[in-house]
């Protein structure tokens, strides 16, 4: 479980079939082989550790299902470690586990925030309400408004600066995980019928 509060930015050293080689500098000394990291909120498992980078499991299904195939050597990265049960969850509840993928319309200046347009599919839609959480790229962020096509983010300054966000450009595509109290309540309404 994560918080969508993004610890550092990676640098995707090597890619394979099967595997991601990412750099990091803060995060090196915490993640353990085998434990979990959450990669643009990808949960996925470290398979090696070096002094300089990690090495990730990717698998198909995690490809299909979200941005990391997209992904070339260079390229920035989201990272965040799990949180622990002592930690502050400072975020929203985040599993890492990829609802789908969302586009990135617009990007306008609002004040000294940024104001992002995402289109999402209507699948995914019905759980994304005002004010409500929503993960992009594994960043917890709020919803400020929404549409049956959409919704809006606000990203302050701080968000903009020490995550991948800063680097997003209209048509890119964003790895998307709703909050996940709405899949439950639609489940349970659903079995209670």
């Amino acid at each position: 479980m994560f918080t969508g509060i993004i610890e550092e930015i990676g640098i995707v050293e090597a890619i394979n079939s099967n595997a991601l080689t990412i750099a990091s500098s803060k995060l090196l000394n915490t993640i353990k082989s085998g434990g979990s990291i959450s990669v643009n909120g990808v949960c996925l498992t470290a398979i090696s550790i070096n002094e300089r980078s990690f090495v990730v499991d990717v698998v198909p299904e995690t490809l299909r299902r979200t941005n990391l195939g997209l992904l070339k050597v260079g390229a920035s990265v989201n990272l965040e470690r799990p949180l622990l049960v002592s930690g502050r969850l400072d975020g929203h509840i985040v599993q890492g586990h990829v609802d789908d993928t969302g586009i990135v319309k617009s990007i306008s200046q609002d004040g000294e925030a940024l104001l992002v347009n995402i289109h999402a599919s209507s699948s995914l839609m019905r759980y994304i309400v005002e004010k409500g959480f929503i993960a992009v790229d594994g960043i917890s962020l709020t919803v400020v408004n929404c549409d049956s096509d959409g919704f809006l983010i606000t990203v302050v300054p701080f968000t903009m600066a020490n995550t991948i966000l800063q680097n997003r450009v209209t048509e890119d595509k964003v790895n998307l995980e709703v909050d996940l109290v709405a899949k439950y309540v639609e489940s349970f309404l659903l079995t209670e019928k």
